[in-house]
């Protein structure tokens, strides 16, 4: 995608997780604000099949909703499944043009991340998906936003009562899980 399109991109993005039973998926996918959000579709660990229907699903509300939906895995794959986009580490060019969204955790992957469209910086707070796991925190997370060549999405933990905090420390927006399912 151009640079040029990036004033447009969505600042509100749903992350898909196996953990959130597919009806509340949809139901979240169906409340985000027409035209204003955007959706990751991860479900990693689902079945092809089972995977593809619950895209498509969610496929047909971001239409009607005018929603960008990205998914998670390789170009090819994001491609063939008509998504707008692919969220992961593939730079793989295909046919036609695809938002490119990636995950950035520390340093090395705010660096590899160049030419991305957007990335996704986690995790923030501590999380239900990843319990344990090591957080940013503010201070360290708006460090590693400045390393970040593309528009910053905060990732992990975070909840609408965040959002005025976020561009104190780098955010263009916020994603979530449980923040937009529960």
């Amino acid at each position: 995608m151009q640079r040029r399109h990036r004033k447009k991109l969505p600042t509100l993005w749903l992350m898909t997780d196996e953990r959130v039973e597919d009806v509340a998926l949809l139901a979240a996918a169906a409340r985000l604000p027409k035209g204003a959000a955007g959706i990751v579709f991860r479900h990693y660990r689902m079945g092809p099949t089972e995977r593809r229907a619950l895209f498509e699903a969610l496929r047909q509300i971001a239409r009607r909703r005018r929603l960008l939906l990205l998914l998670a895995g390789s170009a090819k794959d994001a491609a063939a499944w008509r998504a707008d986009g692919v969220h992961g580490r593939d730079r793989r060019r295909v046919m036609r043009p695809l938002l490119r969204s990636r995950p950035v955790h520390d340093v090395r992957e705010a660096v590899a991340a160049g030419g991305a469209d957007l990335c996704f910086v986690s995790p923030l707070f501590p999380t239900r998906s990843h319990p344990g796991a090591k957080t940013l925190g503010r201070v360290r997370f708006a460090a590693l936003a400045r390393q970040v060549e593309a528009p910053v999405i905060a990732l992990g933990g975070v909840r609408a009562a965040h959002r005025r905090m976020l561009a104190g420390i780098g955010a263009d927006g916020w994603a979530a899980i449980d923040g937009l399912t529960q």
